[in-house]
């Protein structure tokens, strides 16, 4: 792909392949303080606050495994592209590298290998969480794409190198090459005669180039892998034109969106029938009104304003896995459910959350859900760092799994409760199909939101 411009969706790939491969190494740390507990310990159980660790470390690994997951698919529309390639590759070495570190620490510990298979559902995490991951490591099949993906890598290492340096992409080479070594991915490692047989077939059924087949191979390893996540192939989310029409005549500055996305492998990682949010930034002709683009902090972000979408004039500022960026409004009407919740807030307040906000454009997605710290933010932490002590709002954070978070379902309920929102629009289909507004808004919301039972 010499002389191409890198497409966006490998620099939000690589972004997340990077933020994913930094969370893990800090997970691992943690990891290692429970397996030395559990080597030390003769009670054969978890204390409560070993448990509420445990499944933390349980959850937080599920989710970011499934946000790598998820980043090797979307390259599937990208497949005759090298950037494309390195995204994937590096994505699938670090989810190696992670079911090897569980392996190694803790499969001589049942005590913390029935509690990694332990489900949780209100997380979406199924029964069977670290028999499942380690079974994907150890299919030889898996082995041979890697082998496949590791020699086109080998082979065209000066000229990727070239391709991406100062670019997003940048930092892959370094996790491949670093993640490569330890996982010794060879042909003579894997060459077990199960895997020699499968090889033969593979490589009869895909007669295009290397790099066709390293994609192929990561793609297919990634499918199988999220073929039980409750995927519906083809579904393709969006909301009706109609629908997006009703909500442009009705969403302000300053609104919080709220969103579900059916069948998707993250789901945006949060639980409850509601759980991404996102915040409305507006049009840059009504932030110009508003004086967004005279404050120092938000001023320095207006060319993005100005240019991430020429087709779409409005902007949202939104954690997604690849971290806090001002998107396009299309990548929350990229869903299949909807609601509007707003602040009440003046005009100048509104203006100062969206200031205060700005300040954490760039920062990476935060894998460990912890609000306590904001280096790293989750999709609601945006909301909850733009408004929190502005006018008379004020959030009271929930502990899940060991952290204090606040779910987009916290704020839906704050909304309905009359607490510093209101809903201003909803849109839930099957059983509400038109969107509704004002109190109507509110009663869809009490008959989708789980959390408000």
């Amino acid at each position: 792909m010499p002389g191409d411009s890198l497409s966006s969706i490998a620099v939000e790939g690589a972004r997340t392949v990077f933020a994913v491969h930094e969370h893990f190494q800090r997970l691992k740390q943690s990891a290692q303080v429970l397996s030395d507990v559990a080597r030390s310990s003769d009670r054969g159980y978890f204390t409560p606050s070993e448990d509420e660790e445990t499944r933390h470390l349980l959850i937080s690994y599920w989710q970011s495994r499934n946000a790598l997951l998820e980043v090797v698919l979307e390259m599937k529309d990208t497949q005759e592209r090298e950037d494309a390639f390195l995204v994937g590759y590096a994505g699938a070495l670090v989810l190696a590298d992670a079911a090897r570190f569980l392996r190694r620490e803790f499969d001589d510990r049942p005590v913390v290998r029935e509690k990694l298979n332990e489900p949780a559902p209100a997380f979406g995490i199924p029964k069977g969480v670290y028999d499942r991951v380690q079974a994907s490591l150890a299919n030889p099949v898996h082995a041979w794409h890697l082998y496949h993906a590791a020699s086109y890598f080998d082979e065209n290492r000066t000229d990727l190198q070239a391709m991406v340096e100062g670019s997003p992409l940048a930092v892959l080479p370094g996790i491949i090459e670093q993640l490569q070594t330890s996982a010794h991915v060879s042909l003579g490692e894997y060459a077990v005669q199960s895997t020699r047989v499968r090889a033969r077939q593979l490589v009869s059924r895909l007669r295009g180039d290397l790099l066709h087949r390293a994609l192929y191979g990561l793609q297919k390893s990634v499918s199988s892998a999220v073929a039980d996540l409750y995927l519906v192939p083809g579904h393709d989310p969006g909301l009706p034109e109609s629908i997006v029409s009703e909500l442009r005549t009705l969403i302000r500055p300053g609104d919080v969106i709220i969103v579900r996305k059916e069948h998707a492998v993250t789901n945006y990682f949060l639980p409850g029938f509601w759980p991404h949010a996102a915040l409305y930034l507006g049009s840059c002709d009504e932030l110009a009104e508003l004086g967004f683009d005279r404050s120092e902090q938000a001023g320095r972000h207006w060319d993005r304003l100005l240019s991430c979408d020429p087709d779409e004039p409005c902007r949202v500022q939104e954690a997604k896995k690849d971290g806090v960026w001002i998107r396009s409004f299309q990548s929350p009407l990229h869903s299949d459910a909807i609601t509007i919740l707003r602040p009440r807030l003046d005009q100048s307040q509104v203006l100062a959350g969206l200031v205060r906000g700005m300040s954490h454009t760039g920062k990476p997605y935060d894998f460990d859900f912890d609000f306590t710290r904001s280096d790293r933010l989750v999709c609601t932490e945006v909301v909850y760092r733009s408004f929190e002590g502005i006018g008379d709002i004020r959030f009271n954070l929930t502990r899940r799994a060991g952290r204090m978070t606040l779910s987009a379902e916290d704020l839906i309920a704050m909304a309905v409760e009359g607490r510093h929102f209101d809903p201003v629009a909803t849109y839930a289909p099957p059983d509400h199909d038109q969107l509704q507004t004002g109190s109507d808004a509110t009663d869809v919301l009490r008959a989708t939101a789980a959390s408000l039972d």
